[in-house]
């Protein structure tokens, strides 16, 4: 009795502790010495105190009749404690001659209950608050154990029934549906594999209610015992889904039908799908004579008018007010009875009648009614038809048709897509008290907040199959604490009150690779306390990526045009210099006094040259000369030339597939490419390695092309250039295309190798895009576009032969007065007889006035007042065999025809030297008149 598990006290008649044993020293704290004595009802709180005394007067009253109660005591902590308390009266007893009480410390257990209690009153809450159907069955007999009582909201059947009746379910979905739904679930269900369907069930008010259950298996031994599902209404859904092919099938009508009668019949035919619309009119009104005519009417009671004046009828009521009428008994009642209408022909019980209107102008009506109780119209009908008689306006209005019918498709397009956003709970371990500083708080949720529950879709888009494997994680595990960012989101959750909208996560998935996340939270606060937050994410993470990938190629090109711009500024003054360098280097002779200096100088231009010429490539706007190519052949005669320059220590192998098509490309500048791309490579692999250079077919599709921003579906020719070096980072693959970068040391290159690559490929209408990773090597792969065309071989010019000259007379058209001279002075020099113009016009007023033939015409491509297109075309007009040479350092109009020049087009690339032009003139002048320089 000294220690056992309950407290026992003798009390005398005033309630004053006699005894108590060491078991009370354990539940209140006190000393036995503190308690023997002590003042009745001391230590009884003072809400518990009337109660108290209530129950002692009782105890006293009511010999040897045991009192049992709750009753909250103070220990000697300062804490109460809720005490079972069972006394019985026993003064009168001489063996005892005591008041005898027990009791025992219950505080814990009664918190635990309370809170079990709170818990399951929640879920109650939660499962009752969602709008759908939550239910449980046996999986054998798919008779239900638990449904929610959503259930008899939505379908008017008490919850009890869907519980009680074993075959409740399969009686009441609708019969057309019964077989294959129970047949697909019992299937489903021996698989033990989750499914979800869409059929239909009867309402206890006898209509369809169309459901989309989503069901999970759960198995006992292996073997399917029970089913947990949702049901959703989707009836809205399967409506507008019938009304978005009404809008079809109507449009298609109002186009295809051969006359307006037969278009009204179909307009009839569609409506009757959607409801009952036996009886059903159409009136047309004609404001010239202000009549009402009826160019379709179908009704098993009333007879059709013809045409007639207005009068005070159900039609000419809603024409006169432009709005949609449906009149029950009642409603046509009230409009008698306000003098608005009169019955005009056989009466119905509901008439339904709606506008036709054309850009707000009333036209005319559509109408169905019914003379049966059996057919009863509402709200939903009513939409319907005002649907359809937009569409009968619309064909009235025949001319308005196309306009008209597409603004009504939209505004009639009711379609809601299902969005797969996670939903989340947070709780904190320990309650977060909101006035602690800020950092802190951040530590603490990392630290304390875990992954409470979820959706399904949440632990998808994480890498999870579904919310189990994902519940119970901390908030560590998906947000990188490392990330900068990430903690400026907890900040500004903390700052705002626990309250956020469209704000941004940077997360990793169950495989470590990185999200990119949109959420909307709220955190749950008690008693100065965050407890718990509620939240919604949604994956942008590919968005993210394609507008990185937009921005950087839009900085690509703005550097681009930057590039390219001055390029074609500074070819105009290598042109002079190269020029001007070759006449000088003649004149000298090989024994020259300065024949070095000039060397020296030529040199520098020509590096100058070759640097201008990366330039425009990489802008695009540098003038391509392509031809039909077999890339097999391209890479194969480049072969010997890439073994030289990527050294012994580095392995070359090509592997070119069989029959890769044609492709459209200047053959130079794709052994551009591929040499760029394998010195590269070369660079890559500083302790040697290996070089593959492939060909293939390719296809790029519409998912390609949705994930990598500039690709267009479609079919290719691809070069891969792989190599086993160093690879890269993201940092440097982010800056890869960039002119002038490089990872190179000061010296060792000019960083335009693979910007040049970049606008090669682009300008030839193809797409560039890798596969790399820190030390595993880099992957280069191009797609261009496949070529109806047969390759050919070039005839290879003798570089031994001198150029020569000749008498002919040649139009120099050229605005930049450097070039102008130097090109003068150049094929003066070999005998030509030159004209000289600055611009198109004084070119024509060079020529119309000259009888004298002019073979061959000399131009820039772009030029101030008219570029030389116009000028070949309205020279060529007057002199049809005049050949046409043209030079740039790149045009505007190149760039809109992406630099490309039509096959058999003369073009002399600035900068030039004054051998090269007249190698180029000569081959002008001797080619057929109706061959080359035809121009553009």
């Amino acid at each position: 009795m000294e220690h056992g598990s309950d407290a026992i006290a003798l009390l005398d008649a005033a309630g004053t502790t006699l005894y108590t044993n060491q078991t009370a020293t354990r539940v209140l704290g006190y000393p036995v010495d503190e308690l023997i004595g002590r003042p009745p009802f001391d230590l009884v709180h003072p809400d518990d105190l009337s109660r108290a005394q209530e129950l002692f007067g009782r105890l006293l009253s009511h010999r040897a009749e045991p009192v049992a109660a709750q009753v909250r005591c103070r220990g000697r902590d300062g804490v109460y404690r809720l005490l079972d308390v069972v006394a019985i009266n026993r003064l009168d007893d001489p063996a005892v001659g005591a008041i005898v009480a027990s009791y025992r410390d219950i505080t814990e257990r009664h918190r635990t209950e309370a809170e079990l209690q709170q818990t399951e009153l929640r879920h109650s809450v939660l499962v009752e608050s969602v709008q759908a159907i939550l239910w449980r069955s046996d999986a054998r007999t798919f008779q239900f154990e638990f449904v929610s009582h959503e259930a008899e909201a939505l379908l008017g059947y008490p919850v009890e029934r869907w519980t009680t009746e074993p075959t409740f379910w399969l009686d009441h979905v609708h019969a057309d549906d019964r077989d294959w739904a129970s047949g697909y679930c019992h299937h489903e269900t021996e698989l033990l594999r989750p499914h979800e369907m869409e059929y239909r069930m009867l309402a206890a008010n006898g209509r369809a209610v169309w459901l989309r259950d989503v069901i999970r298996v759960l198995p006992e031994q292996g073997r399917p015992r029970w089913l947990v599902g949702v049901m959703l209404d989707i009836t809205a859904r399967k409506r507008a889904e019938q009304v978005q092919d009404a809008t079809y099938r109507i449009a298609d009508a109002a186009n295809t039908a051969p006359d307006f009668p037969t278009l009204l019949r179909r307009i009839h035919e569609i409506v009757s799908e959607l409801m009952p619309a036996k009886n059903f009119y159409i009136a047309v009104f004609d404001p010239a004579t202000e009549t009402l005519s009826f160019p379709y009417f179908v009704d098993e009671v009333d007879r059709q008018d013809p045409a007639r004046p207005l009068r005070k009828g159900l039609t000419e009521y809603v024409l006169r007010t432009g709005q949609p009428l449906l009149a029950t008994p009642a409603v046509y009642e009230s409009l008698v009875a306000r003098g608005e209408v009169e019955l005009i022909g056989a009466p119905s019980i509901d008439w339904l009648g709606v506008p036709l209107k054309v850009q707000d102008q009333t036209i005319g009506v559509a109408v169905i009614q019914s003379y049966t109780e059996g057919v009863r119209y509402g709200e939903q009908e009513r939409d319907i038809l005002e649907f359809v008689s937009t569409q009968v306006a619309l064909a009235i209005e025949r001319k308005r048709t196309e306009d008209a019918l597409r603004r009504a498709e939209e505004r009639y397009r009711a379609f809601i897509a299902q969005s797969t956003e996670g939903i989340w709970r947070f709780e904190m371990k320990r309650p977060l008290a909101v006035d602690l500083p800020t950092e802190e708080m951040i530590e603490r949720f990392f630290l304390d907040s875990y992954l409470a529950e979820c959706n399904d879709a949440m632990a998808q888009i994480h890498g999870f199959g579904s919310a189990r494997e994902i519940a119970g994680k901390r908030l560590a595990e998906f947000l990188v604490r490392s990330d900068p960012r990430n903690v400026e989101f907890l900040r500004a959750f903390a700052e705002s009150g626990f309250r956020l909208s469209d704000v941004e996560s940077h997360e990793v998935d169950r495989e470590g690779r990185p999200k990119i996340f949109l959420n909307n939270l709220i955190g749950v606060v008690e008693d100065g306390h965050l407890v718990r937050a509620w939240g919604s994410q949604r994956d942008i993470t590919e968005r993210r990526r394609l507008e990185d990938q937009i921005r950087q190629s839009q900085k690509v090109e703005a550097v681009g045009r930057l590039a390219g711009g001055i390029a074609h500024d500074f070819n105009n003054i290598l042109t002079a210099i190269l020029g001007t360098t070759q006449i000088l280097e003649n004149e000298l002779g090989p024994d020259g006094r300065h024949r070095a200096e000039v060397e020296e100088i030529r040199r520098a231009a020509e590096r100058a040259a070759d640097l201008t010429r990366q330039l425009l490539a990489y802008s695009r706007r540098q003038v391509l000369a392509p031809r039909a190519l077999d890339l097999n052949v391209v890479v194969a005669g480049l072969e010997p030339m890439l073994r030289r320059l990527i050294g012994e220590d580095v392995e070359l192998a090509t592997r070119l597939a069989p029959g890769v098509a044609s492709v459209e490309a200047d053959p130079g500048q794709l052994g551009q490419v591929i040499v760029n791309l394998a010195i590269n490579a070369r660079d890559a692999m500083p302790q040697g390695g290996k070089l593959v250079i492939e060909t293939a077919n390719a296809e790029l599709d519409a998912a390609f092309a949705r994930t990598h921003a500039g690709a267009v579906p479609g079919a290719y020719v691809q070069l891969s250039v792989s190599d086993t070096g160093i690879g890269m980072d993201e940092e440097t693959r982010s800056h890869l295309f960039e002119p002038f970068f490089t990872t190179k040391e000061i010296g060792k290159g000019t960083g335009l190798g693979l910007a040049t690559v970049y606008g090669i490929v682009k300008q030839s209408g193809g797409y560039i895009w890798l596969d790399t990773e820190a030390g595993r090597g880099t992957t280069f792969r191009i797609c261009l576009p496949r070529s109806s065309g047969v390759p050919a071989a070039a005839a290879p010019r003798d570089p031994a032969t001198a150029p020569a000259g000749g008498a002919e007379t040649i139009l120099l058209v050229e605005d930049e007065e450097a070039v102008r001279t130097l090109t003068t002075r150049a094929l003066t020099a070999r005998g030509y007889t030159v004209l000289v113009a600055a611009n198109g016009p004084g070119a024509l007023r060079w020529a119309e006035p000259l009888a004298a033939p002019i073979p061959l015409l000399r131009t820039d491509v772009a030029m101030p007042e008219m570029s030389g297109r116009e000028l070949t075309r309205r020279l060529t007009a007057s002199r049809p065999g005049l050949r046409v040479l043209y030079m740039s350092g790149y045009s505007e109009e190149a760039i809109a025809r992406h630099g490309v020049l039509d096959p058999g087009t003369a073009f002399l690339q600035k900068p030039f030297t004054p051998d090269a032009l007249a190698w180029r003139v000569r081959e002008v002048l001797s080619a057929p008149a109706a061959g080359v320089g035809a121009g553009p």
